[in-house]
């Protein structure tokens, strides 16, 4: 059995992760908060521990709550430590993650020389799940709005940015990844890439054409330079997000395919084709 203390425990990401952990009926899970257990019905396997950090300032760009934490898993000798990260790989212009880049620089420095304290950096790049707003594909994660509205059939894109690369990766998949890394007996490796898919925006918009019964989507195309210098009209206010898109800053590695070899990642298209054939 291994101890597992969660930060925010009642996000809607950790919740995934937590039914999982569950699931498995192996460990002791921790869940830090402000309120502890609130008077919420007991459950087995499940312990809260109530702390005094505001879980708002897990986001702050110094991140002071979360190197607390840190600082504390090293004194109480945890094995690994897994920060707030769950997303890209790169941070370029997704300046609402620059918390997640002053934490990798912390623990980096924090190691610089010798391992004091085994970390990992879990990046599934976008959740597919996402795709099949508004209707709900997950129990847990709240769907935000990115450029590619498969409900209203309608892509916000760079021109000429067909070929570039994304990652998508379904909720479950992450959770069951996170579970299988806890058993997994070897070294963390630092970076840990978690693949679905990898998709290119114009296969994309293909596959989305196919999965809403082949019926054309709306394309606005936009330019890289007015993202950056702000000049650009669309619907959607996504600048960061398409440039991002741009630096392929959400094409992630895949570390824990290769740790897992037996595991079965969700396909894109078999989740969408699913979900919209249920959903239509």
């Amino acid at each position: 059995m291994v101890k597992i203390a969660i930060a925010g425990g009642s996000g809607n990401v950790a919740q995934e992760i937590i039914g999982v952990l569950l699931e498995t009926k192996k460990h002791e899970i921790i869940i830090l908060s402000r309120k502890g257990d609130s008077g919420a019905e007991v459950t087995p396997g499940i312990r809260w521990v109530q702390t005094d950090y505001n879980p708002e300032q897990l986001e702050d760009p110094n991140s002071p709550v979360q190197k607390r934490l840190i600082d504390a898993a090293v004194q109480a000798g945890v094995k690994r430590f897994a920060p707030s990260e769950w997303a890209t790989s790169g941070l370029e212009h997704l300046s609402w993650y620059s918390y997640k880049g002053e934490i990798r620089r912390y623990l980096e420095e924090l190691n610089r020389d010798m391992t004091v304290l085994q970390y990992i950096l879990f990046q599934p790049g976008l959740f597919v799940n996402y795709l099949t707003r508004p209707y709900k594909s997950t129990k847990h994660i709240h769907q935000i709005e990115i450029p590619f509205d498969f409900a209203n059939r309608r892509f916000i894109a760079i021109d000429g940015s067909d070929d570039d690369q994304i990652t998508f990766t379904a909720v479950k998949d992450l959770a069951n990844v996170v579970a299988g890394a806890i058993d997994f007996e070897g070294e963390w490796p630092v970076v840990g890439g978690i693949r679905g898919t990898n998709i290119s925006i114009g296969q994309l918009l293909a596959l989305g054409e196919k999965v809403r019964g082949y019926q054309r989507f709306l394309v606005e195309k936009v330019k890289a330079e007015e993202l950056e210098k702000g000049t650009w009209q669309t619907s959607i206010g996504v600048a960061g997000i398409l440039l991002a898109f741009s630096a392929e800053a959400f094409a992630v590695s895949d570390e824990w395919n290769q740790l897992l070899p037996d595991y079965k990642f969700t396909q894109t298209e078999d989740l969408l084709a699913r979900e919209w054939s249920v959903s239509l």
